[in-house]
């Protein structure tokens, strides 16, 4: 069942920057956020957002009839996807670790290291926060690191990795950002685009990248 309540209204995509708009996911998602990536041919949906009307009919409106893809970037984004998919017809991707939590999900697509997608925006497997964790990097005219719980905000104006209760693998987060800064183009120092909410407010934002600080 689609929700539709008095919050719908709050679920209204945000535009940061042309082409990349910021929506709430689900409650169930600790928090989460999900990105949409203006991207031709191939437009991509970055995790699930929030299953409701208003997403809906924001979701058919940036699309504008084009088919899109969704990657998720880790277990805790999947939201309500398989019925979100089911409305849509879209295409989903998932890194392999984790494809077997979506086992009735048609359109459903898995990789195992790295991914590019037909509008060229490149995927990479960051297994950490969760086994099939992974992040989405859209080149310029973007410039854009979609980096799902990998980098997370720490402050208003800051992110990095947080290891906690909820880590799946605390050294194989630290090698995947490791991995993470020999696989990006030299020099590129994308906007980063956290998966997850700004403070209590749950906004999204995009950071610098000098906001990036070891913990």
């Amino acid at each position: 069942m689609i929700s539709s309540n008095a919050d719908d209204s709050l679920s209204n995509p945000s535009c940061l920057r042309k082409g990349i708009f910021v929506l709430p996911a689900e409650s169930t998602s600790n928090g989460g956020l999900s990105w949409w990536l203006d991207c031709d041919p191939e437009p991509v949906l970055i995790d699930c957002p929030a299953f409701n009307t208003a997403n809906l009919a924001a979701l058919k409106r940036l699309a504008r009839g084009r088919n899109c893809l969704i990657v998720l970037t880790n277990r805790d984004a999947h939201g309500r996807v398989s019925e979100l998919q089911s409305l849509l017809d879209w295409k989903v991707l998932v890194q392999e670790q984790e494809s077997y939590l979506l086992p009735d999900l048609s359109g459903l697509t898995s990789f195992s290291e790295e991914h590019t997608t037909t509008s060229g925006i490149r995927v990479l497997w960051t297994p950490g926060p969760t086994p099939g964790s992974c992040v989405v990097y859209a080149p310029p005219p973007w410039n854009v690191l979609f980096c799902g719980r990998l980098l997370i905000p720490l402050k208003i104006d800051q992110v990095g990795h947080l290891i906690d209760r909820k880590t799946f693998h605390a050294t194989r987060l630290r090698n995947s950002l490791k991995k993470l800064l020999k696989w990006l183009p030299p020099n590129s120092s994308p906007s980063l685009a956290s998966g997850v909410g700004v403070g209590s407010s749950k906004d999204g934002q995009l950071f610098v990248w000098d906001s990036w600080k070891e913990c």
